[in-house]
């Protein structure tokens, strides 16, 4: 290999490494950086994260399937029943006091109660579950859009992300376009009867624009924010704190 030749790959390599932290640097002040895009695979996720808000700013809806198209079986996979002992106590009694509270950045923090939350206006969906172990399923949900919670409580203008809470410790987050988005529910229902236990009960969160690990199972908080850096260890999701991406748009 000759000098010119290592020149143009040294010249190349630092060309790249530059454009890659322009990338990320852009992301974040634009706002289009996810919470993760630090580390060695933060230029790949920037890229990724951006380039689905640009591609995706029209808000176009996941694709819809017929009810002749539902999977006959649709595994819980990774599954394991809370051992919460007041989630227990609410499972025995069908949910009946069991409240899901929202705050954070909101005008009137509101706990909304299995009843109140089928009271708001429905939407039934029969879309695909895609999970990152390469396994799919064509289920039908029926849920409150999480947009019509949010409008019950009044957004902050501030206000950049979403962030779930489970009875089991896992918790996750969503920027505001998903959180917006006609698809994102709050489930309470699947295949046209009460969500099951395994799936979630009783209100599972469904982002039917991203993979399976990111539709959050027993829900038990709801907070809006304008930073993520302080909740875990800041990468926005306890996923991505064990090796997911953050954002996992599909």
């Amino acid at each position: 290999m000759s000098k010119l030749t290592r020149r143009k790959l040294i010249a190349g390599a630092l060309s790249a490494s530059a454009a890659a932290v322009g990338s990320v640097f852009l992301g974040r002040r634009y706002g289009l950086a996810p919470p993760d895009s630090g580390g060695i695979f933060g230029v790949g996720k920037t890229l990724t994260y951006a380039a689905h808000r640009v591609l995706l700013a029209h808000q176009p809806l996941a694709l819809e399937f017929s009810r002749s198209e539902i999977s006959k079986n649709f595994p819980a996979i990774n599954t394991i029943l809370p051992e919460d002992d007041f989630y227990r106590s609410q499972m025995a009694a069908g949910f009946r006091d069991w409240t899901l509270p929202v705050d954070g950045l909101v005008a009137r923090p509101s706990e909304f109660s299995l009843a109140e939350l089928k009271r708001f206006p429905s939407r039934t969906q029969i879309t695909e579950h895609i999970c990152e172990q390469g396994w799919t399923a064509i289920t039908e949900w029926a849920g409150v859009p999480l947009s019509y919670v949010l409008n019950a409580v009044g957004i902050r203008p501030e206000a950049k992300y979403v962030v779930f809470y489970a009875v089991d410790d896992w918790w996750d987050s969503l920027d505001m376009a998903d959180a917006w988005h006609p698809q994102t529910l709050l489930a309470y229902g699947m295949n046209g009867q009460d969500l099951p236990v395994p799936h979630g009960a009783p209100v599972r969160l469904r982002v039917e624009r991203q993979l399976g690990y990111k539709n959050l199972k027993y829900l038990s908080q709801i907070t809006v924010t304008d930073s993520v850096k302080d909740i875990g260890k800041g990468q926005g999701a306890i996923g991505a704190e064990n090796g997911y991406s953050w954002y996992a748009g599909i």
